[in-house]
C-alpha cells in the first residue's frame, strides 16, 4: 500500500530552503523511493493560460532573481508559444481535487489531514474518494481541534511526509495559529535547517453569500507577517489545479487561499500536467491607462468593471496578484512602468490588509513611476454582515472600481 512507505531521518533537502550537502551525514533517507532524487531534479512544465509554455527547475528560487529595491525589467526569455491539443472542463472545486489526486499518486508521502476530508469527501468536495482510494492513514479525518491536527501535521513533514491540511473553513485556523506562525512558519530557521516543513495548508475563506461572520473572514493579513510562510489565491480552476501542485511540491510551508464563492466556476484546462509558479502574477488583461491589481473573488468584479471602463474609453491593464507572498514585483513594475497609475482592489480589510502592504511596496520600489497617488479599494473594517444587503455594502463592488479608475485618470 502507497500509504505504507517508511520514512526516516531528517535533514538533505533540496528546494527553495538552503540545502544541506549531499555528503552531509544527515541527508534524508527515503525508503522505498528510489527514484526520489532523479525525480526532484527534473524540471516541469508551466502552461499558462495564454496557452504560452516555460520552463522552470525544481531547484530554483525564483526570488532570488528580484532585487528587493530594484525596478522590474524586461524578461531575461519570451515564453515560446503553443497551442493546446485537448483539454476538459473542471469546476473550481473539482480542478483542485485533480491536482490533489495526481500529487497523491506520484509521491506515497502526500497526505491529508483534517476534518471531513475523509469519507465525507470534505465540506466542497475536493477530497472525495480520496479515503476509499488511499486509505484512512493517508486521507485523515481528525475530530474537530485545529491546533492538534495542525501541529500533528507539521510533526509529520518534520519527519518526511507532504501534508496537505484542511482547516474546513479558514477561520477555523485561527485555533492553530500558535501552530502555524511559532512552528510552521519558523521550524526551519530554529531549527538551524536540521528540519523543513512541506506542508500546505488550505481550505474556504472569504466573504460568502450570508455565512455570518465567523465564516466570512479574509486571513490573508493575519498570516501575511509570519516569517517563513508563502501565500498564494487561486481564482481559476487553472491556477488552482496549478497551485496547488506546485504548492505541494514546494519544500516550503504554503497557504492556499480558496474562495468560498469560486468553487462552481468553470473552465477547460489542459489535459497535460502544468504547474504554476508559486512567485508569479497573471497577466489578465493588457492595457495602457491604469495598473489594476488584484487576486481571487475581486478579479471577477474588476473583469465586470473593466467591460464598462471600455465602453467609456479606458484601456485598464488587470493583473491577478495570485502570490499574496510575496509579490510579484517583477510583473507589477513592468505594469507600472507602462501606465503610471496603480489601483489596488482587494476583498481584505482596509487596515493592515494585502493592499497596504502592496500600497507600500510599490512605493518604495516604483515611486518615479507614479504620475498619480495609488488608490486601494478594500473591505470595510467592520465583521461581515449576515444580511445580505449589508453583506454587499461591506465588499467592492463594480462601480466602485470604475468611479475610482476615473479618478485616477482625470
Amino acid at each position: 500500500m502507497a500509504s505504507s512507505a517508511l520514512v526516516q531521518g531528517f535533514g538533505g533537502f533540496s528546494g527553495l530552503v538552503s540545502p544541506f550537502s549531499s555528503s552531509s551525514p544527515q541527508k534524508r533517507l527515503i525508503i522505498g523511493l528510489s527514484n526520489l532524487q532523479s525525480e526532484q531534479k527534473k524540471s516541469f512544465i508551466s502552461v499558462r493560460s495564454d496557452a504560452s509554455v516555460s520552463h522552470f527547475s525544481n531547484s530554483v528560487n525564483r526570488a532570488s532573481k528580484l532585487v528587493t529595491n530594484a525596478v522590474a525589467v524586461k524578461g531575461e526569455s519570451a515564453a515560446s508559444p503553443v497551442s493546446s491539443k485537448s483539454g476538459h472542463e473542471l469546476l473550481l472545486f473539482e480542478a483542485l481535487h485533480e491536482g490533489l489526486d495526481e500529487e497523491m499518486e506520484r509521491d506515497p508521502r502526500v497526505c491529508v489531514i483534517g476534518e471531513d476530508v475523509g469519507h465525507y469527501g470534505g465540506s466542497y468536495k475536493v477530497t472525495k474518494g480520496m479515503a476509499t482510494k488511499y486509505g484512512d492513514l493517508r486521507v485523515l479525518d481528525t475530530p474537530i481541534a485545529e491546533n492538534s491536527f495542525t501541529g500533528m501535521a507539521i510533526g509529520a513533514a518534520m519527519t518526511g511526509l507532504r501534508p496537505i491540511i484542511e482547516g474546513m473553513n479558514m477561520g477555523f485556523l485561527l485555533l492553530a495559529y500558535n501552530q502555524i506562525s511559532n512552528n510552521c512558519g519558523m521550524l526551519h530557521y530554529t531549527s538551524g535547517g536540521q528540519f523543513t516543513i512541506p506542508a500546505v495548508i488550505r481550505g474556504p475563506g472569504g466573504v460568502g453569500r450570508q455565512l455570518g461572520a465567523e465564516h466570512s473572514q479574509r486571513l490573508e493579513s493575519y498570516f501575511q507577517s509570519v516569517p517563513g510562510l508563502q501565500m498564494v489565491a487561486c481564482s481559476t480552476p487553472y491556477n488552482a489545479k496549478g497551485l496547488m501542485k506546485a504548492a505541494i511540491r514546494s519544500e516550503n510551508p504554503v497557504i492556499l487561499f480558496e474562495h468560498v464563492l469560486l468553487y462552481n466556476l468553470k473552465e477547460k484546462i489542459p489535459d497535460e500536467e502544468y504547474i504554476c509558479c508559486l512567485e508569479e502574477a497573471e497577466m489578465v488583461r493588457p492595457g495602457a491607462d491604469v495598473t489594476i491589481l488584484t487576486y481571487s473573488r475581486m478579479r471577477y468584479h474588476v473583469m465586470q468593471a473593466a467591460k464598462t471602463l471600455v465602453n467609456k474609453g479606458y484601456d485598464p491593464e488587470i493583473i491577478d496578484i495570485r502570490s499574496l507572498k510575496p509579490f510579484d514585483l517583477y510583473t507589477i513594475g513592468n505594469s507600472i512602468k507602462k501606465t503610471h497609475k496603480v489601483l489596488i482592489v482587494e476583498e481584505c480589510m482596509r487596515t493592515g490588509g494585502i493592499g497596504a502592504s502592496l500600497r507600500a511596496a510599490i512605493i518604495e520600489n516604483f515611486w518615479d513611476y507614479l504620475d498619480a497617488p495609488i488608490m486601494c479599494l478594500s473591505s470595510q473594517d467592520v465583521p461581515t454582515p449576515y444580511a445580505g444587503t449589508l453583506e454587499e455594502w461591506t465588499v467592492v463592488q463594480p462601480p466602485q472600481i470604475v468611479t475610482a479608475v476615473e479618478q485616477i485618470c482625470q
